[in-house]
């Protein structure tokens, strides 16, 4: 037998190396189960496992193994024995907390994922913004319909801003939805660079009823005794026969009228048939759906015929019945929402600005500066002061770090970002 160091060396030796395999196993566990379960295994579990592995039979037990407390490497084996113990404890601790401190949405696109460039970030109110603006053409998504003219210059014309904190993969994820939403589009595509410029491919509205309805729907043409105006998206509640159900208002398809905006404000009907993308009363083609730009159909009132989306055993009752009224439930009315749609309408978008120290904006008035006749927009709120003052008057003061709610055409706007900086 050699001396206690040596002995104690050749244990650590021979612990260490046998070891490794039951270390890695121990991590492996602690991290697997908390990583995809949330449940912590018992040490004691571990380390009997790692024991066994390492090939002293009995786990823990082996330590009054007679073939090990007798043998003439006692102190050796021991010591081996106690390496691989806390070794494998060790791992085990090692992979349990770091199970619990990985983020458990983990994707490969996330662990490469790019960010912005600092130079396009902007200080907006204290906090960096982007600005994502599209270059080249709008492609197309194969397998889909080539987008129409219209619609691909609006989107190439489109500007967005967002935290400069996040992700390109996230931000490449709003601006698709954005266009989903915007555009009632089937498909969009969107890939981001370093500078903030994206890359767009998308895929045009898709036609017909379907996608208007939820699973367990059904589209109902019936005449029926409709309020006026009436239109498209309403929720309704059905009278048929004595019966009583919900439904929703998908279109009006003959007898309708259409509403539109007039100059000064107020809306116009004018009496036809107003299809809203239905066939015709003759049987012909479809009308054209309206377009965002366009009027939109309404009911005239009275006996009229539309067609509506019910559930499943609401609709054969709906056929079968004689006679049919309609009741418009209320939602509620969100104005700043109808002023949003408006402005958008006309092609104008919404940007806010942070008035440098030497912009020609600073220390004046809204007034004096003249910004609706100079540079074509208005400003719609003003930060000063620490406060918020919404429809601000000619004589509201602008001083340097103001920050300013501003609508305006695209090219009027990015005219209007050099003056406040």
């Amino acid at each position: 037998m050699a001396s206690l160091p040596v002995e104690i060396l050749y244990g650590l030796y021979l612990g260490v190396l046998t070891g490794l395999v039951p270390a890695l196993i121990a991590w492996l566990l602690g991290f697997g189960f908390k990583y995809f379960t949330g449940i912590t295994v018992p040490g004691l579990g571990v380390v009997g496992l790692g024991v066994m592995i390492a090939g002293l039979n009995g786990g823990l037990l082996a330590l009054a193994d007679p073939s090990l407390t007798g043998s003439t490497n006692q102190l050796r084996l021991t010591v081996a024995l106690l390496v691989v113990l806390m070794g494998t404890l060790y791992a085990h601790g090692q992979g349990d907390k770091m199970g619990a401190a990985l983020p458990k949405r983990l994707s490969l696109r996330e662990l490469t994922k790019r960010t912005l460039s600092a130079d396009v970030v902007e200080l907006v109110g204290g906090r960096g913004q982007v600005r994502i603006e599209v270059v080249g053409d709008v492609g197309d998504v194969e397998g889909y319909p080539p987008l129409p003219a219209a619609i691909r210059e609006s989107i190439r014309a489109e500007t967005w801003t967002f935290p400069a904190d996040l992700p390109l993969v996230e931000l490449e994820a709003r601006v698709a939805a954005a266009l989903r939403t915007d555009y009632d589009l089937v498909e969009a595509t969107v890939t981001l660079d370093e500078r903030g410029r994206a890359t767009i491919s998308a895929a045009p509205p898709t036609s017909g009823l379907s996608k208007h309805l939820a699973p367990g729907e059904r589209a109902v043409s019936v005449d029926a005794l409709v309020p006026t105006g009436a239109a498209r998206g309403d929720e309704m509640a059905v009278l048929a026969d004595g019966e009583r159900f919900d439904a929703r208002l998908l279109g009006v398809v003959d007898g309708g009228a259409k509403a539109t905006l007039t100059e000064d404000g107020n809306t116009e009907e004018t009496t036809g048939a107003a299809t809203d993308g239905g066939a015709k009363p003759d049987g012909g083609s479809p009308a054209p759906a309206a377009t965002p730009d366009a009027s939109v159909p309404v009911a005239a009132g009275g006996i009229v015929r539309v067609t509506l989306a019910v559930g499943r055993t609401s609709a054969a009752r709906l056929i079968a019945a004689e006679n049919v009224a309609l009741a418009v439930r209320s939602r509620g009315i969100r104005r700043e929402f109808e002023l949003v749609g408006l402005l958008r309408r006309t092609g104008k978008r919404f940007r806010r600005f942070t008035v440098g120290e030497k912009s020609a904006l600073a220390d004046d008035t809204i007034g004096d500066s003249a910004v609706r006749d100079v540079h074509s927009v208005a400003i719609l709120a003003v930060r000063h002061a620490g406060s918020w003052v919404t429809a601000p008057r000619g004589g509201q003061p602008i001083d340097a770090g103001d920050e300013l709610i501003v609508v305006g055409s695209k090219a009027d706007l990015d005219a209007f970002a050099g003056v406040v900086a």
